[in-house]
């Protein structure tokens, strides 16, 4: 299956609200606006078990100068393996214009066993744009020994690199390593970009926040479960000073 679903946001300068200038879906992602506030909150819900192995994914997301937009999900993602053995991939790429704003914020995805998924995520903003990407892994399902899943993130600002980062999960040895996941089954991060950047990095047992070379922060949270390292990413924001009351 191959889809390619677009959303676009813009701000009316007459009423300062965020409108939605393109909604465009396709089976299996459907995008479902909701009404209410100055911003705009759309949800992305796959409509069918997606992805499958030989599904190739595509979402393009653009947000107008001044224009507020939140992306969220309302279920997990599965990574489920094709009948012959097929990859799957899944690509989001964004734009966000001056002075605008973008949450986006998905379920977590689950490697269900024998899976092999690709997933990328592309960001380029403009100089003052704000940007905010959570990402969910959870190894396999209780029980089930993880498929493999390789995620790459390329975000840019004006032009200039902030995070290039490339994951592969789903190697038993690796995943064990305390170099690398030591074991946990789940791995959540969240970029922020936007505001003012935390002066040093910041940490706990299993969470962490690091701010990036060329500006913005990276939050990171090692747990047995998605709620555990949800809460652990809530902790490690709360350290930021551009986003601490999100």
């Amino acid at each position: 299956m191959r889809a390619h679903a677009r959303l676009s946001a813009a701000l009316d300068v007459a009423t300062g609200r965020t409108v939605l200038r393109e909604l465009h879906s396709m089976a299996p992602l459907t995008l479902f606006p909701r009404r209410g506030g100055t911003g705009a909150h759309v949800y992305l819900v796959n409509a069918a078990t997606t992805p499958l192995g030989g599904d190739e994914l595509a979402l393009t997301v653009r947000v107008g100068p001044g224009a507020r937009l939140r992306l969220s999900g309302v279920a997990a993602t599965l990574a489920l393996p094709g009948p012959h053995g097929e990859a799957s991939s899944a690509t989001f790429d964004v734009e966000v214009g001056e002075g605008g704003c973008l949450d986006y914020l998905p379920e977590p995805t689950v490697v269900t066993a024998r899976a092999r998924h690709t997933a990328l995520l592309r960001a380029d903003l403009a100089a003052d744009a704000r940007f905010r990407a959570r990402e969910t892994l959870v190894l396999g399902r209780e029980g089930e020994r993880p498929g493999q899943l390789t995620t790459s993130t390329r975000i840019t600002r004006s032009g200039t690199a902030l995070l290039h980062q490339d994951l592969v999960v789903g190697d038993p040895v690796l995943d064990a390593s305390a170099a690398y996941l030591a074991g946990r089954r789940v791995l959540a991060t969240e970029v922020l970009v936007g505001g003012a950047d935390p002066p040093a990095a910041v940490g706990g047992d299993w969470w962490a926040l690091t701010p990036l070379a060329a500006g913005g922060a990276l939050a990171t949270a090692l747990a047995g479960d998605a709620v555990t390292a949800a809460s652990d990413l809530d902790r490690a924001r709360a350290h930021h000073p551009g986003w601490a009351r999100v």
